[in-house]
């Protein structure tokens, strides 16, 4: 099932993409879940499913104004240098626990929207990486546990302001300008992805692809993200792991390569689909 977040008549909705139509969740559910977080924490997805199956969908995917696919996540965690090829491009090593940083929920836009370059700085790198939702929250998760705990998965563009992110040994300032994140176009349920399924990531911008790896090559596997995370706070449901990026950053290119007004990225992940963000100009 593909769970997604969407304006309806000017307010917050959440629905199941059945083709080309939209099945609109909110009135169906909205009184025990207003939104898809609410209902990844009630355990109501299996409810979904079987509204999915009860009701007809009466809305178009194209004509909807998408929201991220939690737009008020509590936590956004980001894995950094999470695969080889990239950890050997920005001369770092290896290290024996995942790097964390985090992001912000206002620093997101949704497929469809456009990223924005910021006045401040013309350095805005592209990353493709797979955003793990959590479904089942808990503490000091056990790695052969972790699966179980997963509601789905999505598309990520962690955009990155290149400057800013290396101006300080702190990444924080880089990874959360305003609206330089995508994340969706949607949620696939956990139950379409076989724990550990191998899942092709790609880049392509304005046509060219410029990232293309496979799962199997993290570093720190998606369970051992949930297991260390889950070691220093608990993780809620509607939390989201953003796991990596492979090597061919825009950054590291020669000549460099960095997202300008006008540009077109797509996040491809053959297991999900395709996260499409036009890029322009901040106000």
């Amino acid at each position: 099932m593909k769970l997604i977040s969407f304006l309806h008549q000017g307010a917050p909705a959440y629905g199941a993409v059945i083709g080309d139509d939209v099945l609109d969740l909110t009135p169906i559910l909205g009184a025990q879940a207003p939104d898809l977080k609410t209902l990844l924490a009630k355990n109501l997805v299996s409810t979904a499913a079987q509204a999915v199956q009860a009701h007809k969908p009466t809305l178009k995917f194209s004509q909807l104004t998408l929201l991220p696919v939690i737009p008020n996540p509590g936590n956004i965690f980001c894995i950094g240098l999470n695969y080889g090829e990239h950890v050997r491009e920005t001369g770092r090593e290896v290290t024996e626990t995942p790097v964390i940083f985090l992001r912000l929920a206002d620093s997101q836009v949704a497929h469809g929207q456009d990223i924005l370059r910021p006045a401040e700085s013309h350095r805005l790198d592209y990353e493709a990486e797979i955003a793990v939702i959590i479904g089942q929250g808990g503490r000091r998760i056990r790695e052969e546990d972790a699966w179980k705990h997963i509601a789905g998965y999505s598309c990520y563009n962690d955009g990155s302001v290149r400057d800013w992110q290396v101006a300080t040994s702190q990444w924080t300032p880089g990874k959360n300008f305003y609206k330089t994140g995508g994340f969706g176009p949607w949620m696939v349920t956990s139950d379409e992805i076989a724990p550990g399924q191998v899942m092709r990531l790609q880049t392509v911008l304005n046509g060219q692809v410029l990232q293309d790896t496979t799962t199997d090559k993290m570093i720190h596997s998606i369970p051992r993200q949930i297991a260390y995370i889950s070691t220093f706070i608990p993780l809620s449901p509607g939390d989201v792991i953003v796991t990596g990026t492979p090597g061919g950053v825009g950054n590291k290119r020669n000549p460099q390569i960095f997202m300008k007004p006008g540009d077109v990225c797509e996040i491809v992940v053959d297991a999900i689909g395709t996260l499409r963000n036009g890029i322009r100009d901040d106000a």
